[in-house]
C-alpha cells in the first residue's frame, strides 16, 4: 500500500484544522493568493480559479521536482498564501517538511490526485511501496485532479461554487478531446513499434492508458542514478525490439540517452533520438507547451511521428511549433 505525501501531512496535523482553516469565512478579497507546486497543477487551478485568485507556481519549466528544495522565498510564498496546491504521491518529496509546516499554521493545502482511486495507481518494485506520481500522463486521471482542484476552491469559497463548477466543466470537455487524439495518434503506430525509451520512468500511465510498451533509463525518482548495468540492458532491449527511437527529457539531464544511442550503434543498430518530451515540468512560460495541455499534445506528437505513426505536425490544436 502506497502513502501519499498528503497522507503524511495529515498525520503530522488534525484534520479539523485543515478544514477549518479552508472554510474560515472565504477570501478576505479577491483575486486571492493561491500558490502551487509544479506546472501541472499551476495550470490546472489556473483553469478552474478563473481571475478570482492569483496563482503562482513555485517550481518552473525544466525544472526536476524529485530534487526541488523550497527556498526562502518559496517558503514566504507559501506563508503568504490563501491556498496551497500540489500534486502529491510523493512527487514534490523533499518540500514535504515546508508543506507539513504550513499546514500545521492553519493554511489550507491540498493534494490535486487526492480523488484518483488507489487501484489506478501504479506501484512499481523498484518505488519501495509508493506509488508512480506521474499520473498527469494520462488525461482522464488528470481530469480527476480538475474535480479535485474545484472541490477544494468551492470549499474555500463558497459563495463562487457555480464558476468553479462550469470552468471544471469546459476544462474537463478539453482534456477530453486531448485524450482522444493521443488514442488517435497512438494507435497510428504499429504496435510493434509502440515502445517508448526515455530519460526515467514517468511515462507508465501514458504507455498504460494509449497502448505503449515503456522502459525509462532511471527509476521513477530521478534521485535514483542509472548505471552501467541498467543502459546495457536496454541497449539489448533496443536492438532485440528493432526501437526506433528514443526520447530525452526537458528536466532530465541528455548523457543517458545519448550513451543508448551510442550503444546500439556500436552494435550495429542506428537509433534516432525521436525528440526532446515534457515529464516533469512543462514548457516555458507563455508558450503553448507551457500548458497542460499543449505538453501532452506535444509529447503525443512527437512520439507517434518518431515511432512511426501519423499525426499533424502542429498537433491537435495546430499551435505546436514546427
Amino acid at each position: 500500500m502506497h502513502v501519499s505525501l498528503w497522507r503524511w501531512i495529515v498525520a503530522a496535523v488534525p484534520v479539523a484544522s485543515l478544514i477549518s482553516a479552508a472554510i474560515a469565512g472565504g477570501p478576505a478579497k479577491y483575486p486571492y493568493k493561491v500558490v502551487t507546486t509544479v506546472g501541472m497543477v499551476t495550470d490546472i487551478v489556473r483553469q478552474v480559479a478563473g481571475d478570482k485568485a492569483d496563482v503562482s507556481g513555485i517550481i518552473g519549466e525544466g525544472v526536476d521536482p524529485h530534487l526541488y528544495k523550497a527556498t526562502r522565498n518559496d517558503i514566504a510564498a507559501l506563508q503568504s498564501a490563501d491556498v496551497i496546491f500540489y500534486s502529491g504521491l510523493m512527487l514534490e518529496g523533499k518540500m514535504a517538511d515546508a508543506l507539513v509546516r504550513v499546514a500545521r499554521n492553519g493554511k489550507p493545502v491540498f493534494a490535486v490526485t487526492e480523488r484518483i482511486d488507489e487501484k489506478y495507481l501504479l506501484e512499481p518494485p523498484e518505488f519501495a511501496g509508493h506509488a508512480d506520481p506521474h499520473v498527469w500522463m494520462d488525461v482522464s486521471a488528470w481530469s480527476k485532479a480538475v474535480e479535485a482542484v474545484a472541490a477544494a476552491l468551492t470549499e474555500y469559497d463558497g459563495a463562487n461554487a457555480s464558476l468553479y463548477a462550469g470552468n471544471a466543466r469546459r476544462y474537463a470537455a478539453e482534456l477530453d478531446k486531448l485524450h482522444e487524439y493521443i488514442r488517435k495518434v497512438m494507435a497510428t503506430v504499429p504496435e510493434r513499434q509502440r515502445v517508448l525509451i526515455t530519460a526515467h520512468d514517468a511515462f507508465n500511465y501514458f504507455g498504460r492508458a494509449y497502448g505503449s510498451r515503456v522502459k525509462g533509463i532511471q527509476g521513477i525518482s530521478t534521485e535514483s542514478e542509472a548505471g552501467l548495468d541498467d543502459i546495457n540492458k536496454l541497449v539489448t532491449f533496443i536492438v532485440d525490439n528493432d526501437v526506433k527511437a528514443v526520447f530525452v527529457e526537458t528536466s532530465v539531464a541528455e548523457k543517458n540517452v545519448r550513451a543508448l544511442i551510442e550503444g546500439a550503434k556500436a552494435r550495429g543498430r542506428d537509433v534516432a533520438l525521436g525528440g526532446t518530451l515534457f515529464s516533469d515540468a512543462m514548457g516555458p512560460a507563455g508558450a503553448y507547451e507551457g500548458t497542460y495541455i499543449g505538453m501532452l499534445d506535444h509529447n503525443a506528437t512527437t512520439i507517434a511521428r518518431a515511432l512511426g505513426g501519423e499525426a499533424p505536425a502542429r498537433g491537435l490544436n495546430g499551435k505546436l511549433r514546427e
